[in-house]
């Protein structure tokens, strides 16, 4: 087993994947703000951390003595900071840990990064085609989509410099916590039961999600593959269907205008990302749907009650 450093450790997609990784015989450490006293943290190492700060980064980076540096860390949610705040500390988040873990010798280096870097959600978007992968264009269009087609950038750039380190990453759908089956609010503030029975909630992020815990299954399975695969690679991590009742062949053009012969493809429940490449190159595919994992409604009978 490995020991890997995560950062942004505590955070909603963190602590899924730190508790993942710790079930599968990882040593992992996580960097982060602060301390959290979050169950999912109760295996692994933490430290509080200013991960701007280059120099201390990279001397945390190299006391780790980690195999693998997982970086998550960043501000998550687009417009929730002004612009400029958004991409300056992305931007410098992912040059401090990115260069950090290379200037410690660490041998394989996951970044992720996000499905905004398409520039969907913006007037006018149309993609060339649907389902969406890894060979449509990136178009970002505010800061956090920059910000995180800057950190795949890092990562090439630096993978250019050092061909002797192993590079990737990922682009996570939306991301659900266990949690967030239960009733918790999700990142935006509604519910999944909300999200689903008003498609005009999901509709922005062209109802696509991912559960967290499937986040986790995919980075163990990337990590262990790297060595193999080819150097510098990113994969849409992403359910096989839909957050939706409804085929998206029949909701997208309702919120995407022009988008009715594009979407045509996406019958039944097929969704509108395509995570088809990391079932091929790593044999990964998520276990989990909205179908199987959403809590029933507090309302809906239990099996053989009267109704």
């Amino acid at each position: 087993m490995s020991r890997i450093v995560v950062t942004g450790g505590a955070g909603r997609l963190g602590r899924s994947l730190v508790a993942g990784l710790a079930e599968r015989g990882h040593e992992v450490v996580s960097f982060d703000r602060a301390v959290s006293d979050v169950p999912q943290l109760a295996d692994a190492q933490q430290l509080a951390i200013d991960l701007t700060d280059a120099d201390a980064t990279a001397s945390a980076l190299q006391e780790a003595q980690a195999d693998a540096v997982i970086h998550l860390a960043a501000i998550a949610v687009p417009f929730s900071a002004p612009e400029d705040v958004i991409l300056r500390t992305n931007a410098a988040l992912a040059m401090s840990v990115l260069g950090g873990a290379v200037r410690a010798g660490i041998g394989r280096i996951v970044a992720a990064s996000s499905l905004t870097v398409l520039g969907y959600g913006t007037s006018g978007w149309l993609p060339d085609r649907f389902p969406l992968d890894e060979q449509t264009a990136p178009k970002p269009s505010h800061a956090y989509a920059l910000s995180k087609h800057l950190v795949e950038q890092t990562m090439a750039m630096l993978q250019r410099q050092r061909d002797d380190i192993r590079f990737a990453s990922f682009r996570p759908c939306y991301v659900i916590a266990p949690e967030e089956w239960r009733g918790a609010p999700t990142q935006q503030g509604h519910t999944v039961r909300e999200r689903l029975d008003e498609p005009a909630l999901s509709a922005p992020a062209l109802f696509n999600y991912v559960d967290a815990r499937d986040v986790a299954d995919f980075t163990d399975t990337l990590l262990q593959a790297m060595p193999e695969i080819p150097n510098g690679e990113t994969f849409i991590v992403g359910a096989d269907d839909a957050l939706a009742r409804e085929p998206l062949a029949d909701l997208l053009p309702r919120f995407v205008p022009g988008s009715d012969e594009l979407a045509s493809v996406l019958t039944g429940t097929a969704p509108a990302f395509s995570s088809a490449k990391a079932r091929r190159l790593l044999g990964w595919r998520p276990e989990r749907s909205w179908r199987t994992e959403l809590a029933p409604h507090p309302h809906t009978p239990t099996q053989g009650a009267p109704a």
